[in-house]
This record gives C-alpha cells, structure tokens and sequence, in this order.
C-alpha cells in the first residue's frame, strides 16, 4: 500500500468542475430566541475552505498530485478567495475564468454542539455561454497533454453542459486520456464515452428509475449505466453500505463501508473520485483504487465539515500509530512534530539485516532529541550502492523491522541514492549519522546550517556490520561438510528432488 500511494506524488490531474466556497460559522446552542421559537447560535469562530470541484483539487493536493483547474468564479470578494485558496494548494489556476453574470458559489454552513443546524446557499445555476465554452475549451487545449488524466466534478451550477462534456471528452481521446465523472442531474447521456462515473445510490436509482433494496439491484444499475453511458466501470457509493464497483469485463465488487463513527458526510464523493481517479491515472488496477478511495472517504466522512484525507491518515487505517510514510507526507506529519513543539532527529541507511550496532546506533540518534525519523534506501537504491546481491531484506520488511522498534518513531522509503529531498522535506532539528563519516562528507550537512539544525555523529559499535555477517554466512556454507556427521540433504525415506 506505501508503494501505490506513493504513486500520487507523480500523478498529474486536471479538475474541470463547478468551484465553490464552503463557510462554517461554528458555536454553541444554550437558549432560545425570545422572538422566535429558534436556537440562538452564539458564533465562536468562522472558516472558510475550498468547495465543489475545488474540494475535489483541494483533496488531490493533499494526496501530493499535482492539479489543474479549469472552471468559473464570479468576479467577486469570494472568487478571488477561491483563486488564492487553489494558488495556496499549488493548483495551476490558468484555466479559472471569471463570469461577471453569476456570482461565486458559496455554501453557509451554521453548526452548533458539532450538528449542521442550517445552510445558507448563495449561487446561480445558469448554463454555459458559447463565448465562455470556447475560452474555457482554449485554455484546456494547451493542458491535456500536461496531465495523466480529468476529473469532472459536476454540482449542477451550469458548467459542465453537454457541449463542453463532448469536447473535453473528444479532447482527452485525442491525448489517450481517461475520464472520470461525479455526475448530477437526471440526463447523464452527455457523460458517454467517460472511462468510469461515480454517482451515489440515490442519483443512480433515479437516473436508471431502479430501486435499489440490495446488491443486487445496485449490481443491475451499475450495468444499466455502463451500457447507457459507454462507460468502461461503474462505482456506486451507498453510504452505510459501502461502495457496489462493476466493469464492462462483467467483474464486480461489493466492499462495506470503513467508517469508524461517520460526523458528517459532507465532501465524502469529492474524496472518493479524488482517490479513485488519481489512482486510476497512476495505473494501479482498478479495484484497488475502489478499496483505497473507500478506505480514504471513511475517515472523511469521521471529521466536521468539508475535508481531505492524506496518504499517512489512509495507511493508519488499522488504528495503531503511524509510522511508514510516503515522500509527500512526511513533511507534513514533521510540520505538526514541529508544532507540538517536539525535537526532530532524523538519520538514514540501508539497514539490512540488522544487527546490534544498529539497535544502538538508532537508540544512541533517538536520545539527541524526542522524535526519530528513518529514512530507509529502496531496493533499487541499495543495489545502486552496494551491488547486485544486496539488499538481503526486502524495502518492506525492512521497513517493517525499523518501525517495531522502541527508538524509531516514523519511516520513510526514498528511491533516490542520497536523503537529501527527505532532509528538505523533514527539516530535522539533528542530522545524524555513523562517527566513520566526517561532517563535510555527510548529505545535507550544509542545509543543516541554513535552518539552525546540527549535525551529530554518532559512534559505531565496532566488528559490528552486515557485510561481515553476509561474509560469515557465506563461509559456513561454502565449508565442506564433517565427513563424521555428514549433513542431511532430505528427509528419510523421500528421494532428493530434481534440480
């Protein structure tokens, strides 16, 4: 799961959908109005965050994709706050046009005691213009061949009209790009020819005009979808249920739901066509993406308000402590250590087959501060280092060793021959590494300086190594045998097989 997610970081997504503003006033309820038999909320606090399809880019940045977005504003306070928000995630905001006819759509949520108690809506659900479509189509020529893939995010507002559908779709055929779609309305005949649609139980069954009592009927109306859209699979979200996912091959699959406790379900279709679609886009096989984008909308749906989930958040899904991470969310998860105030120390290797000058070389870095990051050589990059035959231990098992130990708290795998982009990425208080270096030989000593941090080498137990274990090995089995205790090379009475 580390190494599919950590397929994101490189995934390339273009998001063409209805952009909004979701505002919170959060409170508390402790009388009634004297005017009016009505909670009176005494308002604690305000926040603003990205809404729609916006939402959905908002989750894509937070999964480490990197975005694209094409859509409307008004030319208002609220659309400006949109483009800054999107610009404050990294999302490339070339293709965001403004209409001076509609204003920014904006959803006013009031929330008291952690309940949604009312919404306040501000928009206008107008159809595209001919002029705007063709600005709009100008400005996603040029981006298609940027991107590994298009999410349509589409809230009703008047956006995705069939004509631009029918153009965004001929374009990415062009470019060999799929398309995904969470789709609204009763005609989904102008999402035909998209590779997969993403509608809850509620929007299929009135579409298709099927009831869905079971799995069923949810199985009948995936199907109908397929062959009245063209599509190449269908994911069906039923809330409580899970998700029902079929394909054209006739496969299907009916995974329950994950959510713990379920707060609010607002945003929870944004992340699953977020996850699914990326993952989609990365390659990685299509169920797979279904089970992890139904993993990431059950911990969405355990949080207040509009909401994205990371990779870190998704791989602790077993309840424990998280300690393996991907490149992305690393920094994010050294950034809040930084926030609680905690010492940061982080050191790096191969750590195959680990040994006792290891266990004390981890304890002895860890005693320099509060936390210890790991960063630990791929496979590919150990055999880069060290030769063919290395490493003895697999990246994941060797992850898996490092993070049951009491001195390591957090694990990171990078590719790369040096840590240096995890050093960026974590911005360590102490750097530390084995006294047989020196500190100008040691990567990311000179960033060290530039934030303040130290470098600490540590001293190494002695005749403690893995290359003299792999030589030891190597030895006792190339010893010929004792001619008076000869060794068994199969068990009584079985004839030694063949090769």
């Amino acid at each position: 799961m580390i190494e599919t997610l950590a397929k994101l970081e490189n995934t390339r997504v273009l998001v063409v959908g209805d952009l909004m503003l979701d505002r919170y006033y959060w409170g508390e309820v402790n009388r009634v109005s004297p005017e009016a038999p009505v909670p009176v909320v005494k308002v604690g606090r305000e926040e603003t965050r990205l809404g729609g399809a916006a939402n959905v880019a908002n989750n894509l940045a937070a999964l480490g994709c990197k975005v694209w977005v094409c859509g409307l504003t008004g030319v208002d306070d609220m659309g400006r706050e949109v483009r800054r928000m999107l610009g404050e995630i990294g999302a490339d905001t070339s293709a965001v046009l403004s209409d001076p006819a509609r204003p920014t759509g904006v959803k006013l949520r009031i929330l008291a005691q952690h309940q949604q108690m009312l919404r306040c809506d501000w928009e206008q659900a107008a159809p595209l213009g001919e002029k705007l479509l063709g600005d709009l189509l100008a400005r996603l020529e040029p981006l298609m061949a940027k991107v590994d893939g298009v999410i349509v995010s589409d809230y009703g507002k008047g956006l995705i009209t069939r004509g631009l559908m029918e153009a965004l779709l001929a374009l990415a055929g062009r470019h060999g790009r799929k398309v995904t779609v969470d789709p609204k309305g009763m005609d989904y005949s102008r999402y035909k020819g998209a590779a997969c649609l993403t509608p809850n139980e509620h929007e299929a069954s009135m579409v298709t005009h099927q009831p869905i009592l079971n799995d069923q009927d949810a199985l009948t109306v995936a199907r109908r979808l397929m062959d009245m859209c063209a599509l190449e699979s269908v994911c069906v979200t039923r809330g409580a249920k899970g998700v029902l996912t079929a394909r054209k091959s006739g496969e299907w699959r009916q995974l329950a739901a994950q959510a713990r406790e379920v707060y609010d379900v607002t945003g929870a279709g944004d992340t699953f066509i977020s996850l699914f679609s990326a993952l989609l886009f990365a390659g990685v096989e299509p169920f797979e993406c279904v089970r992890l984008a139904n993993l990431g909308a059950g911990i969405v749906v355990g949080k207040l308000g509009t909401a994205t989930v990371t990779t870190a958040e998704i791989l602790s899904q077993d309840g424990h402590p998280f300690r393996f991470h991907t490149l992305h969310d690393i920094g994010e998860t050294a950034e809040r250590l930084r926030q609680e105030g905690k010492r940061i120390v982080f050191t790096n290797g191969c750590f195959d087959l680990l040994h006792a000058g290891h266990i004390q070389y981890l304890k002895d870095s860890k005693a320099r501060g509060d936390v210890l990051i790991v960063g630990l050589n791929s496979d590919d990059s150990v055999r880069r280092l060290k030769g063919p035959t290395r490493p003895v231990i697999g990246e994941e098992d060797r992850a898996h060793v490092l993070g049951a130990l009491e001195a390591v708290d957090h694990v990171v795998i990078f590719g790369e021959d040096t840590p240096l982009e995890v050093i960026k990425r974590v911005r360590p208080h102490v750097l530390t590494k084995g006294a047989d270096y020196t500190v100008d030989q040691v990567v990311g000593a000179d960033l060290m300086a530039q934030w303040g941090g130290v470098v600490e080498l540590i001293p190494l137990k002695e005749n403690r190594s893995t290359s003299g274990i792999i030589r030891k090995i190597t030895a006792q089995e190339n010893t010929p045998a004792d001619p008076d205790h000869p060794a068994k090379t199969s068990a009584p009475g079985r004839k030694k097989p063949k090769g």
